[in-house]
């Protein structure tokens, strides 16, 4: 379990790098039509930092410090800067969950998230759902903005790991 779930993480973050990397221009990752309430580069900022927080340092105790108010609050960061933290999030996500074993999924997470005490299979899960959620929302944001049905491949079965049958 423990290595699907990294699989998983992993593959929507190479997701989200994709997506980031098919917007048009640095710009139109901070362009906020009507109804939406975060552009794509919050969303990469926010999920960048969630991991590297709650994988990195949390299971992983990598140091990292989250300033989560910067990564709804800042505007026009450069793409590749966007895509230097999805690629920190990535190690952050292979190195923390390095640290841990199977059993490990079953014992409590060492820190409450959201107020809330769960053990760390059930965080994982919940760190992979608010991913992919995040996900879909950069991906309609990207498509609203390009007026474009283009797909990046999130889902890619393949980026899974195992044997392809």
């Amino acid at each position: 379990m423990k290595e699907w779930i990294t699989n998983v993480i992993t593959r929507e973050l190479k997701a989200l790098r994709r997506e980031i990397e098919s917007y048009p221009s640095d710009a139109d990752l901070w362009e906020i039509p009507a109804g939406i309430a975060n552009p794509g580069g919050n969303l990469a900022l926010h999920l960048a930092g969630n991991l590297q927080y709650f994988v990195g340092n949390v299971l992983g105790k990598n140091g990292y410090v989250r300033n989560r108010d910067a990564e709804f609050g800042s505007r026009d960061v450069p793409r590749a800067d966007l895509l230097r933290e999805i690629d920190n999030a990535i190690a952050a996500v292979e190195s923390g969950m390095s640290k841990i074993s199977e059993a490990d999924l079953a014992k409590p997470f060492p820190e409450k998230v959201g107020g809330v005490s769960s053990s760390t299979g059930a965080f994982l899960a919940h760190f992979a759902t608010h991913l992919a959620y995040h996900l879909g929302q950069v991906d309609y944001h990207r498509r609203i903005l390009t007026g474009e049905g283009k797909t990046v491949k999130a889902l890619a079965l393949t980026e899974l790991g195992g044997s392809a049958s």
